[in-house]
């Protein structure tokens, strides 16, 4: 059919006219019958048949089962109980849940008698099971009306009171059927279409809104998620071959003196497996003659900060000057330190550019900049300023840079006439699934080995009646020479929240580890930056043993002599945020320890989120529990949220089906890099079509 009828506006559809278009368009986004026909139902109604226990699939619907009740038993649990049904027909077993209502449902429930149960089922342990199904003694049923398969769409209150009901969409969307004929152009090659045995597309938008039966649902169903993940993945995939193509890089041909020297005389420790795979990868880039375009993952302490270093020596050997751009004053600091430690007396020109730096220094350092003898610069936002002008910047190294915006990046872009090339780094490892959505177009190197002679975190869990425990095993650590970080949620009480704020907790440490034999520093997030550097200070030079503090050392403090991490009501806090803070210690060569302080109320999830702590130390393991529990949106923070508006798929659950969809995209523009052959027709034009119309396409990483 012509792709323009799908372009029509929804006024024009029988049965909608400009009122009903209005609702449409403010409450689900539609406004073009092609929104209306990729307005798929979330879940279904399934009375059409009645299911064996072998037939269940895992999909969103609902089903109806004749069988027979055999057993019945109260399981306690944490909160209550539940009641449990052990159901069966000829073919199989599964469960009945009931979580309320128990002793009512107990005396209504008869064994051995036959029921038809209706409901949505569960798939958990090798088990289906279904919580609080409709049930209805077969004799009764068989006496009323059937019906059919019912699509269920996502609604909203104000579509409800204007009547556009469930039945009012399912109408609408039968008569854009008729006006269409229910004939819709391919949108895939027939390679991908045979390969992996596809329904055509008519065929499965047709079921996924008026599903025939369960098998026909989910063959829908995994089309559309396979061809929405893959057209994702075109579209990082090619921007990445495009760049590669077009955006010519600096040539970085020579490892010379620099690097050489460096590497033999100075490196302060041998490099790890992984660090030095990331390195031949990024020489590799360095010297293909495209602009390098990659992302750096490296748990906290992994080593990022001498791959860093060492791509910029090779810029350096090369005739061109380097940057790393920090999101904070203390994290520049602290990178600007450690560059200068480690490169020691050798030959190389490095500066701090941040927002704290005096004027006087500031136009010594520009000068230095432009006539080229400014080997390194270090900054922060500060870098970005048009007054900043490189004589030759080759490298630009982005450290966190989710912290900086797409308009903030693309100034380091122009410091050069051909754009430098650009490593991102980041501590917060990104799920695999998320980074190939997000980071697509990027090239991702993973340093996943911590350097020798680290030991790991040992991160235990104690509730707040253990305390007094806890303070004698800090009291040891201390009189070890040790130091400790004390972190809390809260800077002032809340009353809505029971948790220990920062002030008090300050106070009752100072009365257990009082003057003058024990010196406390305290941080938080409402100090001037100036008292917060002094107090920060004193700790990292050993002149206090205890750090109370909010979550502003989260990133960026580097004490080799901090061994405890003590986080106070840890169930506040998000997996990343544990991670992150645990980070902190295990720095240097001694034991460290993490203890996750808690009251004994948990919410499941908070004790999801304590036991993965105390479980691992595995950030991508943690980042893939976070992404499961949090979501993607909320995993990237709002400034992503609109990247994963996604129609059908879900990059969690539909984890196999993105992988597939990456094969398969990879593999097609591999061969065929601007879609010109003719069986990529159909990829070629859905592709254009979508760019054009759909701006949930237009990412930038």
């Amino acid at each position: 059919m012509k792709t323009d009828l799908l372009q029509t506006p929804i006024t024009y559809l029988k049965g909608v006219g400009p009122n009903r278009a209005q609702v449409l368009q403010s409450e689900l986004g539609i406004a073009t019958f092609d929104d209306l026909l990729n307005f798929f139902p979330n879940r279904y109604i399934d009375k059409t048949r009645y299911y064996k226990i072998s037939e269940l699939e895992r999909n969103a619907a609902e089903v109806q089962i004749i069988g027979k009740i055999i057993h019945i038993k109260t399981v306690e649990q944490k909160k209550g109980r539940r009641l449990v049904a052990k159901f069966i027909d000829d073919t199989g077993e599964m469960e009945l849940v009931w979580f309320r209502g128990h002793k009512w449902i107990k005396e209504q429930l008869q064994l051995n008698v036959p029921y038809v149960i209706f409901g949505r089922t569960n798939w958990f342990n090798g088990v289906f099971s279904m919580p609080h199904p409709e049930m209805e003694l077969l004799s009764s049923h068989e006496q009323g009306l059937r019906i059919h398969m019912q699509p269920i769409y996502p609604s909203t209150e104000k579509l409800s009171n204007k009547g556009i009901t469930n039945r009012v969409i399912s109408h609408m969307v039968q008569q854009l059927f008729a006006e269409t004929r229910g004939v819709f152009r391919e949108t895939l090659s027939p390679d991908v279409i045979g390969e992996l045995k596809l329904v055509s597309r008519s065929e499965a938008l047709f079921n996924i809104h008026f599903p025939q039966d369960q098998k026909k649902l989910a063959r829908a169903q995994f089309r559309l998620k396979l061809e929405e993940l893959f057209f994702v993945q075109i579209q990082l995939i090619s921007k990445n071959l495009l760049r590669k193509k077009k955006i010519r890089g600096l040539p970085f041909e020579r490892v010379g003196e620099h690097f050489n020297t460096f590497y033999q005389e100075y490196l302060p420790f041998e490099l790890t497996g992984a660090q030095q795979k990331v390195i031949k990868e990024i020489r590799a880039d360095l010297g293909s003659n495209a602009q390098m375009n990659r992302l750096l993952q490296g748990d906290v302490g992994s080593g990022k900060t001498i791959v860093a270093l060492m791509s910029m020596l090779l810029a350096l050997d090369n005739g061109y000057q380097s940057c790393l751009m920090a999101p904070t004053e203390i994290l520049a600091n602290q990178h600007y330190n450690s560059l200068k430690e480690i490169i020691g007396d050798m030959n190389i020109n490095i500066a701090l550019l941040t927002g704290s730096v005096k004027k006087s220094e500031r136009k010594g350092i520009h000068e230095s900049l432009e006539d080229g003898s400014l080997h390194i610069l270090v900054g922060t936002h500060a870098v970005l300023e048009h007054k900043v002008q490189f004589n030759n910047l080759g490298l630009a190294i982005i450290d966190e840079q989710h912290r900086f915006g797409v308009a903030q990046r693309s100034k380091l872009w122009h410091k050069n006439d051909i754009p430098p090339h650009i490593l991102v780094m980041t501590a917060t490892p990104i799920p695999r699934t998320l980074a190939m959505s997000l980071y697509g177009d990027l090239d991702i190197s993973v340093i996943d080995e911590l350097p020798p002679g680290r030991k790991p975190v040992k991160t235990v869990h104690r509730y707040d009646t253990n305390r007094l425990k806890v303070f004698r095993f800090l009291k040891d650590e201390i009189k070890k020479g040790r130091q400790v970080y004390i972190v809390y949620p809260l800077i002032q009480e809340s009353q809505a929240l029971d948790y220990k704020d920062l002030m008090d907790g300050y106070e009752s440490i100072s009365r257990e580890f009082p003057l003058p034999e024990y010196r406390i520093s305290i941080v938080h997030g409402q100090m001037k930056s100036e008292d917060k550097d002094i107090e920060m200070a004193r700790f990292v030079k050993g002149e206090t043993q205890i750090m109370v503090a909010t979550t502003v050392i989260e990133v960026g403090v580097n004490v080799p002599n901090a061994t405890v991490m003590i986080i106070e009501s840890a169930e506040r806090f998000g997996l990343s945020q544990l991670h992150q803070l645990r980070g902190r210690v295990g720095r240097g060569g001694d034991q460290s320890y993490c203890i996750l302080m808690t009251g004994h109320k948990l919410t499941a999830e908070a004790k999801t989120r304590i036991e993965t702590m105390t479980a691992t130390n595995d950030g991508f393991e943690i980042a893939e529990v976070d992404l499961r529990l949090r979501g993607p949106g909320d995993l990237m923070g709002t400034q992503q949220s609109g990247l994963l508006n996604l129609k059908i798929a879900d990059i969690v659950r539909d984890n196999d089906i993105l992988k597939t969809a990456r094969f398969y995209a990879l593999r097609i523009l591999q061969e065929d890099p601007d879609l010109a052959l003719e069986k990529n027709l159909p990829i070629r034009q859905t592709y254009a079509e979508l760019l054009r119309h759909r701006n949930i396409w237009n990412y930038i990483s």
